[in-house]
């Protein structure tokens, strides 16, 4: 590249794909998982990675291509200028004609680290709350009176609890009759809420929550288009999927997706030699190449941006554990305990 040509940014904990376009920031290219999910017969796709492997990104940008989001007084939004020059842009008409059409609920349940259940539960309310606030705009629609007080309750934190359990079935419901499209119901982190519970002993009353949610949602929704939940755990005791047939678990032993999350070595490449630091190459493979998702060779994603970040800046002259001390491993110590 041309040496007065700005670098782009480096991103680091930036979990918006809109900030980081619109930012300027080095985004490697992982649009054709929405060309996948649109070309899956999955209506609810399950995805089991490793913590920093660039889960709730990929989560953000697929609600921004799938997205027709609306302002607090209903006016469109327009993203599409986003993908402008990424490998999505590229796939034609059948696929580009799902940009921006679909009203989409996106909850992030990552809050719900506390001690105890009821303020464990506050903060998951809290969360859905925020969303129903943020797609406040459908009340300007004619509603049946007892569906608007629902809805404002819930966006007030008024709601009583059976009216939270459902509260994403009903939301999608709302959503779609506004539209007149069905519902994409992004779901990230969904095991946070159920790994605290199981590690401070309250697990029982959360996982009743949790599958009573999630049940509104995605079992037998007909307001469900499709359905991308994301997270490190596969919760498999008492299930919160039971019943629901239509799902697809893509992990990194099975998976559809093997370059979706983390990097190939063909992206770590492209990087490094975007940063004139090709020559770090071996060293890069011997520090972060750690993983065969499938039979696809991966890259610690956050690693890799960390070391690029201090060595293109000279902070550093030699790779480091960057990954190791990111967050907890209560669970899995536990689990090897016992």
């Amino acid at each position: 590249m041309n040496k007065q040509e700005k670098l782009k940014k480096i991103s680091i904990g930036v979990e918006d794909f809109k900030e980081i376009i619109e930012k300027d920031g080095y985004f490697v290219d992982k649009t054709l998982m929405i060309k996948e999910l649109i070309e899956s017969n999955a209506k609810v796709t399950l995805f089991t990675r490793p913590r920093r492997f660039g889960k709730t990104l990929n989560q953000f940008m697929i609600r921004r291509f799938f997205e027709d989001e609306r302002t607090e007084k209903g006016e469109k939004v327009d993203n599409g200028y986003l993908f402008d020059g990424l490998k999505i842009a590229e796939c034609g008409e059948e696929i580009l004609k799902h940009q921006q059409q679909y009203p989409v609920i996106f909850l992030s349940l990552k809050s719900a680290k506390q001690d105890d259940y009821q303020t464990a539960y506050a903060c998951l309310i809290d969360e859905i709350c925020k969303e129903f606030q943020r797609h406040s705009y459908v009340l300007q629609n004619e509603m049946p009176v007892r569906s608007r007080e629902i809805f404002e309750r819930i966006a007030l934190g008024r709601g009583s609890k059976e009216e939270y359990a459902k509260a994403l079935g009903f939301l999608s419901e709302c959503l779609a009759k506004y539209h007149g499209h069905n519902t994409i119901i992004l779901i990230d982190e969904y095991d946070v809420p159920l790994e605290n519970a199981y590690l401070h002993g309250f697990y029982d009353n959360m996982i009743g929550f949790i599958r009573s949610l999630f049940e509104s949602a995605l079992k037998t929704n007909p307001y469900l288009e499709k359905g991308v939940i994301t997270g490190c755990l596969r919760i498999s005791k008492e299930s919160i999927f039971t019943g629901l047939n239509n799902l697809e678990n893509d992990s990194v032993l099975r998976t559809r997706y093997a370059d979706s999350f983390g990097f190939t070595e063909a992206e770590v490449e492209a990087m490094l030699a975007y940063y004139g630091l090709q020559q770090e190459l071996a060293e890069v493979k011997e520090w972060y190449d750690g993983y065969l998702f499938a039979n696809t060779e991966i890259y610690n994603p956050w690693s890799i941006l960390k070391y690029v970040n201090d060595r293109k800046d000279h902070v550093t002259a030699f790779a480091l554990p960057y990954w190791s001390n990111t967050s907890s491993n209560s669970i899995v110590r536990e689990m090897v305990g016992e």
